[in-house]
């Protein structure tokens, strides 16, 4: 709301182009002496004062209040709705560009919800094409405009914030992110189901990268009882925004207002179609863990087909690395190599626990085939990788390969300072250092 003087000018204005006295704007629930102090910007007017006056004055009550027409931001609302659109049904970079623009007409127009959405988008996209350091910036924005919110309004932008570590290489830190909003979230009663789907998904990557498989394990099958069942939902929500737009040319911004919320709910559960990747994807890693190769490879293609559909570059270059493994184990050492081809490129877009990862398997296959040479070459750059990301299970396990590999050649002091290096990195099995896991959250009985 603007000032109390601007919003008397406002209201002196409108009042004189309908040819109305202060007496009739007034009646009959407030005098003209009333209208006469509002005017001169002596008080600020009350919500409802203000609604009544836009009412008799033939406006909306934001205009009354903001000097920016409704339609406007339900405007810009709509686009916002279309670009999660995009994002969850086209490209990351095409969603982007919109989201910047958005992003800016938000900014001119002063809203600050508006703001924040945009910001997400911005965040969630980066996060899709790699950028990691966009990304967080963006999230830890959006994060700053919500900070008078509920927690789970501002769930998104932590989870993002948390992945954007994750891919870093922060996995500890990353893990705290998620594990203190999820025993925030319990403690304050606040247990929204989605919010809750998008942390223990988000939660499962650092647990997998630390050794916290049980952890993991128990985080997914919450996501995936939590997840809502949409039929359809993409044809759902484009109802709703046709709707909206008939609402809008109506002048009725209300209604599209109503249209447009079911919409961008129905979008944000499309998002979640990447969360729930990671909990098949999760699955998938047990049962290979377990022996269940055949299952683990069901499970971990059909997290890299939705993640694929999503365009998660990104994430689906994880899964791969763990369905490569399960293919070496099969035997089938040609189609493992080759989903792992793109970890050989120079640059650190794939983050620096998964290339390390990918670079152990080749390493594994190498040493399959008799070639101890290059095994012993995708070992020493996977121990450079991993070092840099504090994934110590990883690193314990490494060592002890390029150990036995340089034992096994008749090099037993350098055998021995990577058995050394590895206990150095050596940590309890299921533990990430953080103390207990977060409280599972309690839901109200109705």
């Amino acid at each position: 709301m603007d000032d109390p003087a601007t919003i008397g000018r406002r209201v002196q204005r409108l009042r004189a182009q309908r040819g109305l006295t202060q007496r009739q704007l007034a009646e009959p629930s407030y005098t003209p002496a009333y209208v006469s102090t509002l005017e001169s910007g002596k008080v600020r007017p009350s919500e409802t004062a203000l609604r009544f006056l836009a009412d008799r004055l033939g406006t909306s009550y934001e205009e009354l209040a903001t000097g920016r027409p409704a339609h406007l931001a339900t405007e810009l609302r709509l686009a916002l709705v279309d670009a999660r659109r995009q994002l969850a049904t086209g490209t990351a970079e095409e969603a982007a560009a919109r989201y910047r623009r958005l992003l800016t007409d938000a900014e001119q127009l002063g809203l600050v919800a508006e703001q924040a959405e945009a910001l997400l988008g911005l965040g969630d996209c980066a996060l899709e094409t790699g950028e990691l350091v966009d990304a967080g910036r963006h999230f830890q924005a959006a994060e700053r405009l919500l900070a008078e919110e509920p927690l789970p309004r501002r769930a998104r932008a932590i989870r993002g914030r948390a992945v954007a570590h994750l891919l870093a290489g922060e996995l500890r830190y990353a893990c705290y992110l998620l594990e203190s909003t999820i025993d925030e979230l319990g403690a304050s009663g606040l247990a929204d189901p989605e919010a809750l789907v998008i942390l223990y998904a988000a939660v499962i990557g650092p647990y997998m990268d630390m050794g916290a498989h049980a952890r993991a394990a128990h985080a997914a099958e919450l996501a995936l009882a939590l997840a809502p069942q949409v039929d359809d939902p993409a044809l759902v929500a484009g109802m709703h925004r046709q709707v909206a737009r008939t609402f809008l040319a109506e002048g009725r911004t209300a209604d599209a207002d109503a249209s447009l919320a079911k919409a961008q709910a129905i979008y944000q559960q499309l998002s979640l179609r990447t969360d729930l990747a990671h909990c098949h994807w999760m699955r998938g890693y047990v049962q290979a863990q377990n022996g269940e190769l055949a299952s683990a490879e069901k499970e971990l293609r059909a997290a890299r087909d939705m993640l694929s559909v999503r365009r998660a570059t990104l994430f689906t270059a994880h899964v791969e690395v763990e369905l490569a493994d399960v293919l070496r184990r099969l035997g089938r050492h040609g189609e493992a190599s080759d989903l792992l081809s793109a970890f050989l490129e120079p640059g650190d877009r794939h983050g620096a626990v998964h290339a390390g990862g990918a670079h152990r398997l080749l390493g594994l296959i190498a040493e399959e085939r008799g070639d101890s040479e290059t095994a012993e070459q995708h070992y020493v750059m996977a121990l450079g990788l991993l070092e840099r990301s504090g994934a110590s299970g990883d690193l314990a396990d490494l060592c002890r390969l390029l150990g036995d590999l340089l034992r096994r050649g008749g090099r037993t002091e350098a055998a021995l300072d990577a058995y050394r290096t590895g206990l150095g990195h050596r940590s309890p099995p299921g533990t990430t250092t953080l103390g207990p896991a977060p409280t599972p959250v309690a839901f109200p009985r109705y």
